[in-house]
This record gives C-alpha cells, sequence and structure tokens, in this order.
C-alpha cells in the first residue's frame, strides 16, 4: 500500500473533523520529520509505507501518543 493512495483519505478525514490538510502535515512532520517538499517526493515516487517509515525519523515522543487511532487503542 503506498503513501500516494492513502494520503487523500487522511485529508478527506481530517477535513470532515474541521481541520485542514496543512494541520495533518503538521502532525506528519512532527511524527516523521518529513517537510511538505519530502511529503511530496514521497507521494511522486508511490512510496510504500514500508519505505515511508524506513525514511522517517520518529520522534521520540511518540510514546506520549494516545487515543483511538482508526479504532485501534493506542497507549
Amino acid at each position: 500500500m503506498t503513501f500516494a493512495s492513502v494520503n487523500p483519505h487522511y485529508v478527506n478525514k481530517v477535513e470532515k473533523k474541521g481541520r485542514t490538510k496543512e494541520e495533518l502535515h503538521q502532525v506528519i512532520h512532527w511524527l516523521t520529520g518529513f517537510r511538505e517538499q519530502k511529503l511530496n517526493e514521497l507521494i511522486k515516487d508511490k512510496a510504500n509505507f514500508k519505505t515511508f517509515f524506513e525514511q522517517a525519523i520518529l520522534n521520540p515522543n511518540t510514546h506520549l501518543i494516545t487515543g483511538d487511532i482508526c479504532g485501534y487503542r493506542v497507549e
């Protein structure tokens, strides 16, 4: 599965909740370190999620994320 195929669904979901694409990309930047240019490159290259996360530098505070993500409880 590619990030490019899922990203529009992420954008639709956040917009339905009254948020923006820019806010989504701020969250992705916080999580992965990817800026807009890198996200666009990954989308253009149709990078799969394995490649996406292999290239990411995950935020050391990801352990602080709690709540439900797509029906899964995160703690």
